[in-house]
């Protein structure tokens, strides 16, 4: 794998073991459009772009944007468009043959929650699943035919819950990886259109 130079911001979510295991694991043939939503650093598009001249990165964190903006440049990375906004809000009308979403899955009681940008990164809600369900929602519409969705999330989210949800919209779905940390799995779920 690549080494790539990654900085940081206070704000911006620090790529994890997460973050390198979708990146380490992407489903991408060469000229594939990919869409990854909350880029954070920008690391998993990063990859992504060494697969493919077609990659579209989003946050909802304008802090994100800028580092992710940075670490392209450190990298010499140029193929890769950056877009502002909430989960699909800046692709509509667009499909793509890949969606990838490091998802925010730590379930958030109302005292944990950040007063900053950095909240979007894991704030999931009570059950963690307050984002997974809304993107899962609106996946299928715009991925296409044959697309693929891989996406990263907890044991303390509820695995089979997402796994049910693609399989009752039409994907072959599966927990493709999964590494055990501290008090939960984080998984990588492929879901084949």
């Amino acid at each position: 794998m690549d080494n790539f130079i990654i900085d940081t911001a206070e704000t911006v979510y620090t790529p994890a073991e997460d973050s390198y295991m979708l990146a380490e694991n992407l489903l991408i043939e060469n000229d594939q459009s990919v869409l990854e939503i909350g880029t954070g650093s920008g690391i998993v598009a990063m990859y992504a772009s060494k697969l493919t001249k077609k990659v579209t990165a989003t946050d909802i964190n304008f802090d994100a944007l800028e580092l992710a903006k940075k670490n392209f440049k450190l990298n010499n990375i140029e193929n890769i468009e950056l877009l502002f906004g909430n989960l699909f809000e800046p692709v509509k009308d667009r499909k793509f043959d890949v969606i990838l979403f490091n998802t925010p899955y730590l379930p958030t009681e109302n005292n944990e929650v950040l007063d900053d940008n950095l909240n979007y990164a894991f704030d999931g809600g009570l059950d963690g699943r307050k984002v997974i369900d809304l993107f899962l929602n609106e996946v299928k519409n715009y991925l296409n035919d044959g697309g693929i969705v891989q996406l990263i999330q907890s044991s303390l989210c509820d695995n089979d819950k997402t796994l049910d949800i693609l399989d009752k919209q039409g994907f072959v779905a599966e927990i493709a990886v999964s590494e055990h940390f501290f008090f939960e799995d984080v998984v990588l779920i492929n879901g084949y259109l």
